[in-house]
């Protein structure tokens, strides 16, 4: 099985293929709700051919996406190029995992598939933090029950709403700043973003350990959470590949 595993945020989309035995290419593309299935063929074709693969090679396709106006277009990719119905994560996917919540049907694609990943991964009672778009906290019980969470602000999100809220502060890039104390606006503002989030990601892992009771595993993953790697000793592990593992597990689930 050549398999394309889709995974979608509000501000990225990754593309990846799984031989059976291992991942052998990832690239990433900015999310646009509008692209066509035409459109993602075309790019995709011309990145399968630098490692010597075609569209014509992939029998099987996996989508998570919390984009939903994009479903259509991903969905009619798998179906036009590679000649194969995908699984859907919150439509034809079956997950098999418990949805420890008020409201199940609220719970995220990409926050279920991480809870999966999770539990494959690393056994035992953890917490997922998963930096993007917004920074979420899922709680994954050692059965791989998802117990609910935290979603905060992602860090880029902060960084735009200071950009545009405040006249004199400037667009400024992510970057783990020498001292906490700031000499000047543009090292002040990627203090304030930095240690901030470190704050925020501690003091919110010690609050959910703290109500939880019991030793747990923290998971950073995400785009943006390997800036943070030897910043913080909360983080247990740092896997950017969690949410790749959760979509493998949840094909084979459906596979056999």
């Amino acid at each position: 099985m050549m398999l394309l595993a889709i995974e979608q945020g509000n501000t990225n989309t990754l593309f990846a293929v799984h031989d059976g035995s291992e991942w052998l290419g990832q690239w990433r593309t900015s999310t646009d709700a509008a692209r066509t299935a035409d459109e993602y063929a075309v790019w995709l074709a011309q990145l399968l051919a630098m490692h010597g693969l075609t569209l014509s090679h992939l029998d099987a396709c996996i989508v998570s996406s919390v984009v939903p106006q994009s479903i259509f277009n991903l969905r009619n990719l798998s179906r036009r190029y590679l000649n194969v119905e995908p699984l859907v994560v919150g439509d034809n996917a079956r997950l098999d995992i418990p949805v420890r919540t008020d409201k199940p049907s609220e719970a995220g694609a990409d926050r279920l598939v991480n809870a999966i990943g999770a539990h494959v991964a690393y056994p035992g009672d953890a917490i997922v933090v998963d930096s993007g778009t917004a920074t979420t906290f899922d709680v994954i019980a050692a059965d791989g029950a998802f117990e609910g969470g935290v979603i905060a602000p992602g860090i880029n999100l902060s960084l735009q709403a200071l950009h545009e809220a405040a006249a004199m502060l400037p667009r400024i890039a992510i970057a783990r700043p020498r001292s906490v104390i700031g000499k000047d606006t543009v090292a002040n503002m990627q203090s304030g973003v930095f240690w901030g989030y470190i704050a925020l990601i501690e003091g919110l892992v010690d609050r959910i350990k703290a109500e939880w009771g019991r030793p747990m595993t923290v998971i950073g993953t995400g785009g943006v959470v390997s800036l943070f790697e030897g910043a913080t000793d909360k983080i247990d592990v740092f896997d950017p590949d969690l949410t790749l593992k959760g979509l493998l597990e949840i094909q084979r689930r459906n596979t056999t």
